[in-house]
């Protein structure tokens, strides 16, 4: 008993120093930025020039970023940002002193800093011989060492004087060139910028191109080697290796016909790439990507696949092919050699016709030989083996034996085939705008899809084609308790979870049956949205979707254009808009920097008859304008020679491309990436 009461004493006792430490935390008043820094706004003006200067007084123990911080830092400068005005012209530079550099080991950067007082200016050429008034806002970040404060922005009006702009000094420009000289200037500078931001953007869009061709090799090569351990082509490795080592009259021969068979299956899938797009072109092939009929057809098919690989039949191409290939595999020489390898093409269809009709209209969307380095990739990884085990004859018996493992992995590409079919299914629906498979149904799909595998893994049931299982192996084990996580892993996502693992596959959280979850906190709730003409995009951010209305906007308020070229069925931006935009700092400049106008290229709705036209997007190359989507498709294209999506450009007020080029989900799928893009345009916007 005694013990029990000292337990209570001791409850009792802790308890009061909580409160105590909790309401001394709580009685603290909370910290303002402009509590920490003071300033004021003045102006002292010569003649037709007007310095802005802002008298900063920063707090002991207390700094601000600097106003000049290179491109790549994650800072928040210090600026004075003034509204645009055809009655002056404002200077590029902003004036500050000398900056405190230190490095931060935590933010793993150089950091430039202001302490106690400065002052920062920026100066105008007055344009006009009335009085007017200068509205702009001063903005900071003040940290100390412990922590930061969130950003400040104070806005403020500074009266100027009208000056005689007719008959300005020389003085007055500190020059001994005339007005006109200085126009004559003045102008020759535009035009060298205008060709620098041109020049630019080549160097962008030339370093996102190489970026995406390798990017398509390396998938391709790892689609390959995903092929190779299919129950179509992995028992053939040994058949064939061991085909041309017996059948040829020596070592030498055996070697180079085995290579000769790699590199006529090369060429078959490079013909199938260079054929495919010769006759429909990039343009159709990236449309069918969209296309609800071809989803849904897709769709079908993958089912298909799927009950085939679970056991209930098997699908092969028609006998008289086959037989016709493997009758001129006969005729010896390289046409024989090279019929085999077409025979393994068409006996392998089952398991490669997906991955190959996949990869075409992947590589396709970057225009340009990416169909021709997508099947070579492919065929390459799927060749490779051929020609090593053929020059190493050894290997082959580190190879594991044919057996009931196949057939586990052919059900279990079968569970995948099933799982992926729904995606088209939902690229289908998301493109008519249905609402038949919204995310929950879709995640719930997955969840039934996933589980039933986990249990097929544990050995609970058999399919068809299994024989009898004395024990469970390791591997397979192993395998079943990653899957059974997997599905514990998605449960969340009925509820709201964003389930960034496979972002991407599922409908956007915005096409569910609770788009901000349930119980769950969304970015949405810190946007007031209020524009006109503005819809609740990604994140719960207002977009525009029509592209005249979002630049007219952007010009109203003096902010850039944010064009975002998407697509309801495109997986790539579902990533890019779940994964990165959403990220702090990112999400930031998307809600309060710039105005976002989001262009869906599959929007089914159609024109006005009045509204139909032909668009030539490149030499013999013309698009059939009849919907949105294929107006935004035929724009995209025209302007800026890509049909791939996300795209993303961010445009002056004027509606013209800003120098920092394009960004898209392969290069900027990251928020480091994306962030210096958007900070770029940003800094290019306040020059123009």
């Amino acid at each position: 008993m005694l013990s029990l009461n000292l337990k209570n004493i001791k409850f009792l006792f802790l308890s009061c120093i909580a409160l105590i430490i909790s309401g001394k935390l709580f009685s603290q008043d909370i910290e303002f930025p402009e509590d920490k820094v003071t300033y004021s706004i003045n102006v002292v003006q010569k003649g037709c020039i007007v310095s802005i200067i802002a008298d900063i007084d920063i707090e002991e123990g207390w700094h601000i970023n600097g106003a000049n911080l290179p491109l790549e830092s994650f800072s928040i400068p210090t600026n004075l940002f003034l509204d645009t005005s055809s009655m002056f012209i404002i200077e590029d530079s902003i004036y500050e002193p000398e900056v405190k550099r230190i490095y931060d080991n935590i933010a793993k950067e150089d950091l430039y800093l202001h302490e106690g007082k400065i002052k920062i200016s920026r100066k105008v050429i007055v344009n006009s011989e009335k009085d007017f008034v200068i509205k702009g806002v001063f903005t900071f970040q003040t940290c100390d060492d412990s922590h930061c404060l969130p950003p400040y922005d104070g806005p403020f009006e500074v009266k100027v004087k009208g000056c005689d702009i007719q008959n300005l000094s020389d003085k007055t420009f500190n020059s001994t060139k005339t007005l006109e000289e200085k126009k004559k200037t003045i102008t020759n500078e535009i035009v060298k910028k205008k060709l620098a931001v041109e020049n630019d953007i080549e160097i962008e869009e030339s370093k996102t191109n190489s970026k995406s061709i390798f990017f398509i090799f390396i998938i391709s090569f790892l689609s390959g080697f995903a092929a190779l351990i299919t129950p179509c082509v992995f028992p053939m490795i040994p058949l064939t290796v061991s085909f041309f080592t017996k059948q040829s009259k020596d070592k030498v021969s055996g070697f180079r016909n085995a290579i000769l068979y790699a590199l006529c299956i090369i060429i078959i899938y490079v013909l199938l790439g260079t054929i495919v797009t010769g006759l429909f072109g990039a343009s159709f092939l990236n449309s069918l990507s969209t296309n609800i009929y071809f989803n849904l057809f897709f769709f079908l098919l993958l089912i298909l696949f799927a009950v085939s690989f679970l056991g209930a039949f098997e699908i092969n191409l028609p006998n008289t092919w086959i037989n016709k290939a493997d009758s001129a595999s006969r005729k010896g020489g390289f046409i024989g050699i090279f019929f085999m390898a077409f025979t393994l093409a068409l006996v392998s269809f089952s398991c490669t016709g997906p991955i190959v009709g996949t990869l075409l209209v992947e590589s396709a969307t970057i225009g340009g030989i990416g169909p021709f380095v997508g099947m070579f990739g492919f065929s390459l990884a799927l060749a490779l083996p051929f020609g090593l085990f053929a020059a190493f004859p050894g290997w082959l018996n580190s190879l594991p034996k044919s057996g009931g493992w196949l057939n586990t992995v052919k059900v279990f590409l079968g569970f995948l085939e099933l799982a992926l079919a729904f995606k088209f299914l939902s690229n289908a629906d998301l493109v008519m705008q249905g609402h038949f498979l919204e995310r929950e149904l879709f995640i719930a799909i997955w969840i039934g899809i996933f589980f039933v595998l986990a249990l097929y893994l544990f050995g609970f049931f058999k399919l068809p084609n299994d024989g009898d299982i004395k024990f469970i192996s390791v591997s397979r084990t192993l395998l079943a308790t990653a899957v059974l996580i997997f599905v514990m892993y998605l449960i969340p996502g009925l509820w709201g979870a964003p389930l960034k693992l496979i972002s991407g596959f599922p409908p956007p959280m915005s096409y569910s049956e609770s788009p901000i979850g349930i119980g769950t906190y969304s970015n949405t709730d810190q946007i007031n949205n209020t524009t006109e003409n503005t819809h609740s995009g990604p994140q719960g951010l207002p977009v525009f979707h029509d592209l005249e209305e979002g630049l007219a906007y952007a010009k109203s308020v003096n902010k850039p254009s944010f064009l975002d070229f998407t697509g309801h069925a495109c997986i790539n931006c579902r990533k890019m808009e779940e994964k990165v935009w959403g990220e702090e700092g990112v999400f930031n400049i998307l809600r309060d920097s710039v105005v976002i106008i989001s262009l869906y290229v599959d929007d089914k709705r159609p024109l006005p008859d009045d509204q139909h036209f032909e668009e030539e997007i490149a030499p013999g190359k013309v698009i059939n304008v009849t919907t949105i989507g294929d107006k935004w498709s035929a724009y995209q294209a025209k302007k800026y020679k890509s049909l791939s999506q996300p795209y993303y450009r961010m445009l002056d007020k004027n509606g013209d491309d800003l120098s920092n080029g394009s960004a898209d989900y392969l290069n900027h799928g990251n928020k480091q990436d994306f962030l210096k893009w958007l900070r770029t345009g940003l800094e290019q916007f306040k020059r123009t």
